[in-house]
């Protein structure tokens, strides 16, 4: 709509050097937006946009739709753009009345806008000393640079400035993060592009990013820069690289940048480039190198920031006449005859090599790529794989014979100074792009948006390998699976701090995601066996080798990757991978001797190092995914079953991992609409037992979910599981957690059913659950008596057992509450005599005091006594001693005295004896004996209570002593008693004028 309005006007064009295009163009009115007309104008150079302006006032770095649409009209129909000379040109070819003519007219047609401006140039030109008249000739802005000056496309500086400050000032929120990522894609394009633009926009957002005001508040605070502020400076620190490292740059302009990014890197609020960790990566213009001589005093390690390996780029050339020669030609080889012998640049068939650092030469590729130069760039990657698998071949060498040492000895030494996993210039990542994208097809649907609304992943084809020498039958392809597996395996040490661990996970999702895009082909599968044989081989050069150092990054998210991809084509070799990766040797307890062979870096860390390892919970979490996965796989196979539990017992260390995998494993097991499969259901039985095993001794909040899930999954299996469990209980489980959770759930309705059990059947589980209950009940005969009881119920011998251990019990170490409890579920049984035994063995342990009135026990020292009642005379007579000598409060023996008198004793009918029906006197015992204690007891709370009393607490005190009064009166003198008890408070308390006259009011 925007291209078909700006037809109204016909645009004028100058002629090149400079070109000028302007238009006024409508936009078409919408439902609520009137229709708009807008000035357009843009200038050019040699096919360059330099500079823009448009009425509609637009505030962005990027052209608004209207210098768009004339661009494109410009582009689409240049027929219908006019060309004309500079207008010094047209103004050359005038005479004198024309000029005055033009002038005039100029003037008129612009007189309030222009006028002022001529009156001061006719000014300047008749004045024969003014400064106009000392310079030969005049400005033309038609007319364009000199051919040799620079020219560029035209860049917002103001708007790059306001753009980056508002994105960071929004923290990371509002999609700011993702708005930067946008514009640093914009820089790369900019290089790309070889546009000038882009370093000097790199620059702009690099200013504004060390303005932050976060930074020096993160600095005066102590506290890490943010993730999602981190990871932008990450690329900014990258995109620096790239642009010192352009192949074609002027020697001016690298020195330019270098002043700039060691002005930024010497300031304080510059971030480190791992956090706020020291680094002692090896310099990037190092050349590659595997020894171990690389030490220093890490108190004297250089500060590193975010553009240190920028400033270290600025040092590299690609003056050398060997790398020339590579990303020159896909053809350079050596000559035949020197083909024989050892070579620092050929391999043995002819393929150049570049024996750099390696993430210094994966950088030079990044740059080549970003630069616009990817056939260069792909050169040289191929001459960094063959590099590398030369020293992959000559590690081999090496490993072979040392094999039997360091086999012997079960250590070894980091021999890899750095990772290139989670590096700084994330080199894997770069060749993996690098020859992924040679062999992208570019269809029309690639970019389409899937229902789900992802975009559909990319499709790659087989590019053979351009090479000089005999027809390998490579591809890019196949070459980039080889180095993402080689880099990927690389045996490295764990970095230091949070960020750079963090990153090393974030960077290995990455590729693995990258790689999970790829179609495995019989190409691809070939080269994938044949890498993860070498990485098996590789001894301590590979993560998954058979020896590797105590601190060497885990390989669990890389292996679960491979054996998933190999699973379809190689199992054995994906299980015999997958279970060499399943090591976490820093969880082990003792760290081999071998460790302190290793320079400065571990010697002074080893001792402390374990609790620096910050993504351990994540790196467990991947291992017990890796053991999930191979669980999953091994579904109905006993043989690899059994292989896979014995590594998961040997490596995982955490009792809620293995829970997990035990859960995952009866899932899988047990799918709602196909048969259980019983082998995989003992695996997570034995999981399960494990578990148990770990946690027994431990505080662990799962412990309950854990017991209840085992019984579940120990009944799946089968009875014989149950019968196992219940013998060995002791290993397993705490007494409680055995009688209330096992046995019980054992014993229950539910799993009779489950189970379909005959008779025999069924009689071994309750023989078993009964013995776990009575050796419970002797281990712990407090939380365990109860529980005993109501298993042996049904068995004689077994329930008088557990009746005995309890009163055996009783007199030692349990509780009167303990005991109460057990006492009324004599009674609930049908054992009223034991029950009275067991609730008079709980009143020995028990002490009321006089104020304790509302006691918990009061409720069971009531039950006791009315047990004892109904019992008859004998076993009330019995009980009361005991009452009188625990129970101190008055209201409460006072309410026992009340009950006791309200019916006869001896209501519950005991077989063998008589009830006289006859109602008990308090004149006679056992209640005399009652009587007089209740009476004590309110005559020493009386005196307690006045102590301390307020005369708040007046009218309350008055209503106590009414109730004494009514328990005194039970007693033959009883009035005569409280008559004299009054007097005496009368005596006594005689200064509480106003309480005793209340006491005189109700009593006289």
């Amino acid at each position: 709509m925007l291209f078909a309005s700006s037809k109204k006007r016909k645009p004028g064009l100058s002629l090149p050097p400079l070109a000028h295009v302007s238009c006024g163009g409508k936009e078409p009115a919408t439902a609520t937006e009137p229709e708009m007309t807008y000035k357009v104008a843009i200038s050019f150079d040699r096919c360059k946009i330099t500079s823009v302006t448009c009425g509609c006032g637009n505030k962005d770095i990027f052209y608004c739709a209207h210098v768009v649409a004339l661009s494109l009209y410009r582009i689409r129909k240049p027929d219908q753009v006019k060309l004309r000379l500079p207008i010094s040109e047209t103004l050359f070819q005038m005479n004198r009345d024309q000029l005055q003519k033009f002038v005039q007219y100029l003037i008129t047609a612009h007189h309030t806008e222009v006028l002022p401006t001529a009156q001061k140039l006719a000014d300047e030109i008749l004045s024969s000393n003014s400064e106009i008249n000392q310079v030969h000739g005049a400005p033309d802005p038609t007319a364009g640079a000199s051919i040799d000056d620079e020219n560029c496309w035209h860049l917002d500086e103001e708007q790059v400035r306001e753009q980056v400050k508002l994105f960071l000032s929004q923290g990371g929120y509002y999609g700011s993060g993702k708005q930067l990522n946008s514009m640093f894609a914009k820089v790369r394009e900019m290089l790309r592009m070889r546009d000038s633009n882009g370093a000097r926009m790199l620059t702009l957002i690099t200013e504004q990013f060390m303005a932050d005001p976060r930074l020096s508040l993160w600095r005066q605070q102590g506290t890490g820069i943010t993730e999602k502020c981190r990871q932008l400076w990450d690329e900014l620190g990258a995109l620096w690289v790239c642009v010192v490292l352009n192949p074609h740059c002027k020697l001016e302009e690298k020195s330019s940048w270098l002043r700039q990014l060691r002005k930024w890197g010497e300031m304080d609020v510059c971030p480190l480039e791992d956090g706020n960790y020291g680094n002692e990566l090896p310099n990037i213009t190092n050349a590659l190198t595997q020894s171990s001589s690389h030490s220093q005093d890490s108190l004297a390690r250089p500060r590193r920031t975010v553009f240190t390996r920028a400033i270290e780029g600025c040092d590299l050339h690609w003056q050398d006449s060997h790398l020339q020669r590579i990303i020159s030609s896909d053809f350079y080889v050596s000559p035949a005859y020197q083909r024989e012998g050892e070579s620092l640049l050929f391999n043995s068939q002819g393929q150049p090599l570049w024996l750099e650092h390696v993430p210094t030469a994966c950088a030079r590729v990044d740059a080549l790529r970003s630069h616009g130069y990817p056939r260069e760039a792909l050169r040289l990657t191929v001459a960094i794989i063959n590099t590398l698998r030369l020293q992959q071949q000559r590690q081999l060498e090496i490993y072979k014979h040392q094999k039997k040492e360091l086999l012997q000895r079960g250590a070894t030494t980091i021999t890899n100074l750095e990772g290139w996993v989670g590096h700084p210039l994330n080199p894997i990542g770069c060749l993996f792009l690098t020859l992924t994208e040679a062999c992208r097809l570019e269809e029309e649907n690639c970019l389409e948006i899937s229902d789900t609304g992802d975009t559909k992943p990319p499709v790659y084809q087989h590019v053979p390998v351009t090479t000089g020498s005999q027809d390998s039958g490579e591809s890019y392809l196949s070459l980039a699976l080889e180095v993402a597996l080689m880099g990927m395996g690389q045996q490295r040490v764990m970095p230091e701090g949070l960020y750079a661990q963090d990153k090393v996970c974030r960077n290995e999702e990455q590729i693995i995601a990258r790689l999970q895009d790829l179609e495995l082909d019989p190409v691809l599968v070939q080269t994938l066996r044949k890498q993860c044989i070498l990485l098996l081989e590789g001894g301590p050069f590979s993560g998954l080798g058979e020896v590797i150092h105590r601190e060497s990054v885990p390989m669990h998210t890389f292996a679960k990757y491979l054996f998933s991809a190999l699973l379809p084509h190689d199992a054995d070799l994906a299980y015999k991978l997958a279970l060499r990766a399943m090591r976490l040797p820093v969880l082990e307890t003792t760290a081999p001797s071998g460790d302190v062979t290793h320079p400065h870096h571990l010697v002074s860390v080893v001792p402390s190092r374990y609790p620096r390892w910050f993504t351990l919970g994540h790196l467990e979490s991947q291992q017990c995914e890796l053991a999930s996965t191979m669980l999953t796989a091994a579904k109905g196979d006993m043989l690899r079953l059994r292989t896979v539990l014995e590594a998961i017992q040997k490596n995982i260390h955490s009792s809620s991992l293995i829970f997990k995998l035990a859960q995952d494993a009866f899932k899988i097991a047990t799918p709602a609409d196909s048969n259980s499969d019983t082998t995989l259901l003992n695996v997570a039985l034995e999981l399960g037992l494990q578990v148990m095993r770990m946690t027994l001794s431990t505080l662990n909040w799962r412990r309950r979910e854990m017991v209840r899930w085992l019984v579940t999954c120990a009944t799946e299996v089968g009875v014989r599981a149950l019968v196992s469990i219940l013998q060995s209980w002791y290993s397993l489980f705490t007494p409680t957690e055995a009688t209330s959770i096992v046995a019980a759930t054992v014993m229950s309705h539910n799993t009779i059913l489950r189970l379909s059990l005959d008779y025999p059947q069924r009689e071994e589980l309750a023989s078993c659950a009964r013995t776990l209950a009575l050796q419970c009940a002797m281990k712990d005969p407090q939380n365990c008596a109860l529980s005993a009881l109501t298993l042996c119920e049904k068995d004689h011998i077994a329930f008088e057992t557990a009746y005995q251990i309890v009163i055996d019990a009783a007199s030692t170490g349990m509780t009167y509450t303990q005991l109460f409890t057990i006492a009324r579920y004599m009674e609930h049984r049908g054992y009223p005599l034991r029950a009275f035994k067991l609730a008079s063995l709980a009143m020995t342990h028990l002490n009321l005091a006089y104020n304790q009135d509302t006691h918990p026990a009061i409720n069971d020292v009531l039950w006791a006594c009315a047990l004892s009642h109904s019992l008859g005379k004998n076993e009330l007579a019995a009980i009361i001693p005991l009452v009188v000598k625990s129970v101190h409060c008055a209201t409460v023996l006072s309410d026992i005295l009340r009950r006791c008198t309200m019916t006869a004793p001896g209501l519950a009918g005991i077989p063998g004896r008589r009830n006289s029906g006859k109602l008990m006197s308090t004149d006679k015992a056992p209640l005399r004996q009652l009587l007089d204690a209740t009476i004590s007891a309110y005559i020493n709370t009386t005196h307690s209570r006045l102590t301390h009393i307020s005369p708040r607490h007046y009218g309350e005190f008055i209503e106590f002593l009414s109730k004494a009064r009514e328990t005194f009166l039970l007693a033959q003198d009883g009035h005569i008693q409280f008559a004299q008890f009054i007097d005496n408070l009368k005596q006594i308390y005689k200064g509480k004028k106003k309480l005793m006259l209340l006491v005189r009011e109700r009593f006289g």
